[in-house]
């Protein structure tokens, strides 16, 4: 959720019932998180977390800084992506911060088990963003996670309505992680085009990029995404992120937030072609717990009677 997970986000998510993130590489420096963590601390009075990705990069950020700030400001979850978290769990959770680890397949998932992350997020080849390299879809991996897991998890990628709740949770998964559709709610802070581009968009129009690269991305197709592809396809094996760099690095700005939808390759779930409105998070919340238990009592309970 880079350039999406701000404060003003966050805060709708958890005053709506959920559990709202912020994105914390999105904040350049850890004086920048420290900041908007206090900026939402001002929004809601309800649990929020942040997420921390690990980049495999040769100048890492700042993550004992973020961290840092993370437990002065009293965060009690953190989501973790990326490499493995190992080396900031035990300020973590020394700090009785709760650690949820982003995860695109079982193998992962147990790792995180067994190092101490106290729960996963399973995330589908469905996900926007970075799907692993397995492609494994939910109907899947779910029940996999669930076969396997002593940790509670949550399912992501193909989330954005009751049903998806439902059938997580019959698939095993202890709630649902959104992203995709939280960027098309009133409350997410990204440009108008933005929300309209996922609203119009259908299941098919996601494309996977980087994939010569081993850092497999699902992005909303557009002019840039078309190029980034042929480039690939020219290229072949002897393609080098160099090659690509104008379509994927430093991108996020001018699409979230000048609305320049043809910028650049940025993360869309296939989930896509179930959004269609612009709620708020809250009016979408309510709407998925109504209906969940619409389908529960109306539908799956008419199945027993039968």
């Amino acid at each position: 959720m880079h350039y999406v997970g701000f404060a003003e986000l966050a805060a709708a998510v958890s005053n709506a019932g959920g559990l709202g993130i912020i994105t914390g590489l999105t904040q350049k420096t850890p004086e920048d998180l420290d900041a908007e963590i206090k900026k939402c601390k001002a929004m809601t009075d309800k649990p929020f977390g942040v997420n921390l990705t690990f980049l495999p990069v040769l100048t890492a950020p700042d993550y004992p800084g973020y961290v840092r700030v993370i437990i002065e400001n009293g965060v009690k979850a953190v989501e973790t992506a990326g490499n493995n978290p190992q080396s900031v769990l035990p300020y973590l959770k020394e700090a009785g911060v709760k650690v949820i680890h982003k995860c695109t397949s079982v193998r992962h998932a147990l790792k995180a088990q067994a190092i101490g992350c106290d729960a996963v997020s399973v995330d589908g080849f469905e996900c926007g963003g970075h799907p692993g390299e397995d492609d494994v879809p939910n109907m899947i991996l779910l029940p996999r996670a669930a076969d396997e897991l002593d940790i509670p998890f949550v399912a992501s990628g193909g989330q954005a309505d009751a049903r998806s709740l439902v059938a997580s949770l019959a698939m095993g998964a202890d709630g649902i992680n959104m992203g995709t559709r939280f960027i098309a709610t009133k409350e997410a802070p990204v440009h108008e085009n933005v929300k309209q581009a996922i609203v119009a968009a259908s299941e098919l129009d996601t494309r996977l990029v980087m994939r010569p690269l081993r850092n497999t991305e699902r992005v909303l197709t557009n002019e840039a995404v078309e190029k980034l592809l042929v480039i690939e396809k020219e290229k072949g094996k002897d393609l080098q992120f160099t090659d690509i760099i104008e379509q994927v690095a430093g991108v996020y700005p001018r699409i979230m937030m000048e609305g320049d939808m043809d910028a650049g390759a940025w993360s869309c779930g296939m989930v896509a072609g179930l959004i269609h409105d612009i709620p708020t998070c809250k009016e979408l919340i309510d709407r998925i717990m109504t209906e969940a238990e619409q389908i529960i009592r109306g539908r799956l309970e008419g199945f027993l009677a039968a």
